[in-house]
This record gives C-alpha cells, structure tokens and sequence, in this order.
C-alpha cells in the first residue's frame, strides 16, 4: 500500500465535507474491493475515509417498498425474513455473493457505488426499478449505472440507501465462476403488474444491462419457454479465459430461463 490519511467521521455531513475538499480522498464502505486495490498499488488516495460510523444501517418496509441503508451487509440482506418474504430474488442473491467472510463485511452501497461488471446488486437494483438516494438527491436505476466501473455519482457523493419496489415475482440466477463466485452471467427477473423487468450482469463490456426482447416476450407470457427462441447477439459481451462472447450469448438464456422457472 502507499501512505495515506485515514479518517472516520461521525456523521453523513462530515464524510461529505471531506470527501468533497479533497478529490484525491476515496470512501471505504465493506472495503472488499477497496482494500485488495490499495494492497496491489492500484489506487493512490490521499485519505480513506471510512463510513463506518454514521449509521447507514437497515432494512425497513412501508407499503410497497423496502428500503435498505448503504452500509447493509450482505449477510444482513441474506437473514432478513423481512427481504425473504418481499423480494425473495434478492435475498438468494446476497446468499450467494463472495463466502461468509465477504457477506459479513461487503455492503450493498459499497458494491452499487463500484458497480463492478460482475458484481450481483447492480441486476437486481436495475430489474427491480429502484432508486438510489444519496446524500443529495434519488437517482433512478436507470440512470445510475453508466458503465464499466461508472455510475452517476458525483465527486463526494454518498449513497446512503436504496428503495426497491416490492415486485409480484423475483428470482436471481447466475453461473458462477469455481473459484471466486463471481458471476460469469448474473440474471435478475421482477415481475410487476406493470410487465417485467430482466437485467444481467458478467456478460456485457459496458457492465448492468437490460434485455428488451427478454422483456417484451415475458411480459405477454412470464414463462421460460417464451424466451426460448430468442437469441441473444454476442456482439459487445466480455470473452476471457473463463468464458466466449458466444459462449456468454448462450449462457445469457440459460440463466434466464432458469430465473424465470424460478419466480414462475
């Protein structure tokens, strides 16, 4: 690691004055990803502030929506009866990111805010429309997500929760990679009165992103078998060493029509 100041401010307004004063200052929510970045030399902040300590914690239901603070770990989201009995999808999918060690320390805001392209959040925020608050304004999931490792967020802007309307069906299925866990190809499926919601994540080059053919056939008919035929272009999908485009392209449907007999 290089040197660098480390701060842990009391409250929301002290952490944005001194992120904000200092362009150079990096926030530290779970520090999954922050913490193996600053071991590798990978990042040169000039202070770590850490959000520790202004209690953005919890999960909490009103009506049709659930809201739940930035600092909410995964493991929290994973036992809580209330996200089991409102969003089932999301509850089985904090239940499967990283191992216990990463669910108890790794927080939904922390994993929004890096929007990693194989982090698992980004589809379910994205396929259940919802919203992201910050310490500034609500930012809408649709605008949120902006790219590889970009989001709308501006210099010294925290996210302090999420609010996810409350879909009829939800279910989330990725193909993981062995070792690591992160998903290869992510899918998250909401079902509302309104029509679906489908996004995914691992596959594409750009991060999160939604399938409007997907979207259009499960709407008129939510079952996996209206998916079948569609195909899903490998053009502007990740290929590694783990897996094609094409072999992604392929995947995508698999995963999908799992998802879908899932909520179904």
């Amino acid at each position: 690691m290089y040197d660098f100041a480390y701060e842990k401010p009391g409250s929301l307004a002290d952490a944005v004055k001194l992120l904000s004063a200092d362009p150079d200052a990096k926030a530290l929510a779970g520090g999954q990803t922050f913490i193996p970045v600053l071991k590798q030399r990978l990042n040169r902040p000039s202070t770590v502030v850490d959000l520790a300590k202004l209690g953005l914690t919890g999960i909490t239901v009103s009506g049709d929506k659930v809201t739940i603070a930035a600092m909410t770990t995964h493991a929290t989201i994973a036992a809580s009866p209330e996200i089991k009995a409102k969003i089932p999808g999301l509850q089985h999918q904090a239940s499967l990111i990283g191992d216990e060690a990463v669910r108890h320390r790794g927080t939904i805001g922390g994993s929004l805010a890096n929007n990693d392209p194989a982090a698992c959040y980004p589809s379910a925020v994205l396929a259940l429309n919802g919203t992201i608050k910050t310490d500034r304004r609500s930012i809408p999931a649709d605008e949120f997500f902006q790219g590889m490792f970009t989001t709308a967020l501006e210099p010294g802007e925290i996210i302090t929760s999420v609010e996810l309307p409350v879909p009829q069906k939800s279910a989330y299925e990725k193909f993981r990679n062995p070792a690591s866990r992160y998903a290869i190809v992510g899918v998250f499926v909401a079902k509302f009165a309104s029509g679906v919601r489908l996004a995914i994540t691992g596959a594409g080059q750009g991060g999160v992103f939604r399938h409007a053919e997907f979207e259009k056939a499960l709407s008129a008919n939510f079952a996996p078998e209206a998916i079948a035929g569609i195909a899903t272009p490998a053009e502007g999908l990740n290929g590694d060493i783990h897996a094609s485009p094409e072999y992604r392209a392929h995947l995508i449907g698999v995963v999908s029509k799992r998802a879908v007999a899932k909520a179904a």
